[in-house]
């Protein structure tokens, strides 16, 4: 299963992956075409006039945060790595805006490396089915990572995250109809007509 936001490279994987935040990815994808389209690069991102590109990603919300985090983004990628996205952990959070989950997505989804992203789906599903008692996206990230094979951790998050999308809803979750709600440790479950 791969990720709903559509991209060519890296470079749109990372940024779409930023806008991503507070809004739906069916919004970014309405979105980031006009913001490549405007500047296709890196380093075109970066030289941007940052109201522009206020104007561009306004939908997304938090435009204003949003649109000083791509071009700062893109300013790093350019004097960091030459305009080109890394394709390390290591490197990737060194980038200003991108965090293990940002970096997670990227890794796992342009390079299938062994990486797993945790979202606010991801720790919702988790912890509903009782698989950690950890709330630290960081510790439910290595929890997962020491009861999982690594072949598996590149698609796992997408997989968990559809499903906290389809099934697991955080306000409505449809546990009359969850093929896990046997082993679901979820409190509510059993009141929730499905």
């Amino acid at each position: 299963m791969k990720t709903a936001l559509e991209y060519r490279d890296a470079w749109q994987l990372l940024v779409s992956t930023v806008l991503s935040a507070q809004t739906t990815d069916e919004n970014v994808n309405k979105v980031a075409p006009k913001l490549f389209a405007e500047w296709p690069t890196p380093e075109d991102l970066a030289n941007a006039p940052l109201e522009a590109v206020e104007q561009v990603v306004y939908s997304t919300g938090y435009y204003r945060q949003k649109a000083k985090s791509v071009v700062s983004l893109a300013a790093d990628v350019v004097d960091k790595f030459g305009g080109e996205v890394p394709d390390s952990l290591d490197d990737l959070v060194t980038l200003r805006g991108v965090g293990r989950k940002t970096a997670s997505v990227v890794l796992a989804e342009v390079w299938d490396r062994p990486a797993i992203a945790v979202d606010t789906h991801v720790k919702r599903v988790a912890s509903r089915l009782g698989i950690t008692a950890y709330t630290d996206p960081t510790k439910i990230e290595f929890h997962l990572k020491a009861l999982l094979p690594k072949r598996e951790w590149s698609g796992v998050s997408m997989r968990m995250i559809q499903f906290g999308r389809d099934v697991c809803d955080a306000r409505k979750p449809r546990c009359g109809e969850c093929p896990l709600a046997d082993r679901c440790a979820y409190e509510t479950k059993a009141s929730d007509p499905g």
